[in-house]
């Protein structure tokens, strides 16, 4: 999504201590914090980067039901979920996850919640633990999750079943979930889930604060939402009963367009508002399956289009994707979304990353956010068309990351943040030309880093737990740094290798929670390269960008030229070269250059031409100050 997080100012200094004190190298030569270090040495993580063999993970069924009246607020909800204890532990507790309580009064939030959008948040109206009513107790001044103390303890390798019902009035705020206009909504977040147990970091009580990510785990869904007449369902999953809800001609459509090349209007505003599209029941009960998935999101709206077509994503199979679009009949950039996703869907699964996109369907609807969701994109409208192709595009590259692979984004954003900006420049590449594409980057993402007039003094490891890392940093810290990062490791490795190895660490943590060590040794291992020195530049450094020539030397070769890293990070960049004859030439460096000295390298330029000038460009890798970038022979 687009960075729009608050949190609480630490300086650098401080966090800086508080990471450094709290690591020491373990397996390999990289700092590790205590919790991940017992992690590995439980055998639950390896350093060659695979999962151990005692690696494990909980899971849960859901099956949840739904019921919304437009206009009217309050959303009813009743689930039974089966959850099992995979872990070697015994749980005297549950902690439960309720991120709706976001808009309850006196929780923390962002600062940009206004008085009118807030209410009780979630109100459970019944919990059940194995058949036994059980109140939840007091919320002890946390609000989007709470302890549930069992009775009997959840053995290993046991589960116990949760019954709950509940409801909530949604919230008039229009962002990443609430009210989109007076008939149409956008719920995610909605119903309570069991938070993630892990290896390394035990129940996952990390505060929502409405500007952080997500940590779920993978389970199996079934959602039933119940609707008046005339209005349709959008949802993460498959729909099961197409011909229930449908009249025959547009559940026919809906059936067409899941094998079509060509975009099928399944309906428009004005058959929904003549009542010609959904059966007339008085209420219809949209039924959707889901299953190894991280969440379940929906939108509902009784005037939106809806635009439907596929792709192949897989041409060993000759799999197809639904692509699919809901929006308002005058946002004009939304007539074209569908063509949009098919050509995210296909380009991604065939090139970068150059997995096959994973799931049945994807579902790109008109709302603020700008936020992905496991199959739908909540996105605003922009008169800027080819805007508006970037935003989803970057939106349906976190198909990947995180929800291919589990990752924790509330604490390492960098993981699926970085990886999503990293694929949007790679398909801008396409979409726009290397130039212009490269430009935007550097505009969008690493102008405003590299401009920063402190960048010299507030920067803090891009491995930083994001929960620690200052508001005003945290962005950097999960986006452009860390593309930055990837893009270099693709340039020294070159694209083969580096396709390879991250595709490796992709199929072995597939479905499962991989942490940045993983990631890490992973690539180092796939690669056949000890890339330590490149993670410890990258990730565990307080480094910049800022290079400066130093002295043009000649040699019987040639000629050599010195060049100082003042900021640190190990960067690609070319020698641009103009000799006396006016010619020009272009040496390329990849960041190995800076491998055995991260702070000074020597550059053999092989020509016998005599030489005008020497211009070092980094490209998208924006220098902080480029007047020592030049060096003029007199």
């Amino acid at each position: 999504m687009k960075f729009n997080g608050q949190y609480k100012i630490i300086s650098s200094v401080s966090l800086l201590l508080i990471f450094v004190c709290c690591t020491k190298s373990f397996g390999q030569n990289l700092p590790m914090p205590p919790d991940i270090q017992k992690a590995f040495q439980k055998g639950t993580h390896l350093t060659n980067g695979k999962p151990g063999k005692n690696y494990w993970q909980n899971t849960g069924n859901y099956n949840i039901s739904i019921t919304a009246n437009p206009p009217g607020r309050d959303i009813r909800g009743t689930e039974d979920i089966t959850y099992f204890n995979n872990s070697p532990d015994t749980l005297k507790q549950l902690v439960m996850r309720l991120v709706q309580n976001i808009h309850k009064r006196g929780a923390r939030r962002n600062p940009n919640s206004q008085a009118d959008t807030l209410s009780n948040g979630i109100v459970i109206d019944q919990f059940k633990v194995n058949g036994k009513t059980k109140p939840l107790p007091d919320n002890e001044g946390h609000y989007t999750w709470q302890n549930v103390d069992l009775d009997k303890p959840l053995l290993p390798h046991d589960s116990i079943k949760l019954s709950v019902n509940w409801h909530f009035y949604i919230s008039p705020q229009k962002g990443r979930e609430g009210i989109l206009d007076e008939t149409t909504y956008f719920l995610a977040y909605y119903y309570p889930r069991v938070s993630v147990y892990d290896d390394y970091n035990g129940w996952d009580r990390l505060d929502f604060t409405g500007g952080r990510e997500f940590y779920n785990d993978f389970n199996n869904y079934s959602l039933q939402v119940t609707v008046p007449k005339n209005f349709v369902v959008w949802a993460t999953g498959t729909l099961q009963n197409p011909n229930e809800v449908l009249k025959p001609v547009y559940a026919k459509r809906l059936n067409q367009s899941m094998t079509a090349d060509s975009v099928f209007h399944i309906a428009t505003k004005t058959e929904l508002l003549n009542h010609q599209v959904t059966a007339q029941n008085a209420t219809n009960t949209w039924k959707w399956t889901a299953t190894d998935i991280s969440d379940m999101a929906l939108a509902l709206s009784d005037h939106y289009d809806w635009d439907a077509s596929s792709t192949i994503v897989d041409e060993k199979t000759n799999r197809r994707a639904s692509v699919q679009s809901a929006y308002n009949d005058d946002a004009a950039d939304f007539h074209q979304m569908v063509r949009y996703g098919q050509h995210a869907l296909n380009w991604f699964s065939k090139n970068w990353p150059g997995v096959p996109y994973p799931f049945p369907k994807t579902t790109i609807v008109q709302g603020f956010a700008d936020m992905e969701y496991p199959m739908m994109v909540n996105d605003d409208t922009n008169r800027d068309t080819t805007f508006s192709r970037f935003v989803a595009e970057h939106e349906i590259a976190h198909t990947w990351f995180p929800f291919y692979m589990g990752i924790n984004e509330s604490s390492f954003g960098f993981m699926d943040e970085g990886w999503a900006t990293t694929l949007e420049y790679l398909i801008g590449q396409v979409d726009l030309g290397k130039e212009q594409a490269s430009e935007n980057f550097k505009q969008f993402r690493v102008n405003r880093w590299i401009k920063n007039r402190n960048l010299k003094t507030i920067q803090v490891p891009i491995v930083t737990r994001g929960e620690l890392t200052p508001g005003n940093i945290l962005g950097d810290n999960e986006y452009g740094k860390p593309a930055l990062a990837y893009l270099a490791l693709k340039d020294m490795l070159g694209d083969v290798l580096f396709k390879k190895s991250l595709q490796e660490f992709m199929s072995r943590w597939h479905g499962k929670h991989p942490i940045p060590w993983d990631f890490f040794y992973s690539m180092s291992n796939a690669s056949g390269k000890n890339l330590d020195w490149f993670w410890n530049n990258w990730f565990f450094s307080s480094n910049y960008i800022d290079l400066s020539i130093q002295t043009l030397n000649p040699t019987k070769k040639g000629n050599t030229l010195v060049v100082d890293n003042i900021g640190g990070f190990a960067v690609p960049f070319d020698v641009n070269v103009v000799y006396a004859d006016g010619s020009t030439q272009t040496f390329h460096q990849t960041p190995e250059v800076w491998q055995k000295d991260e702070k000074q390298a020597t550059i053999l330029l092989l020509s016998a031409k005599k030489i005008n000038s020497v211009k070092l460009d980094g490209g998208i890798f924006m220098d902080a100050d480029t007047s020592n970038n030049t060096l003029s022979v007199k």
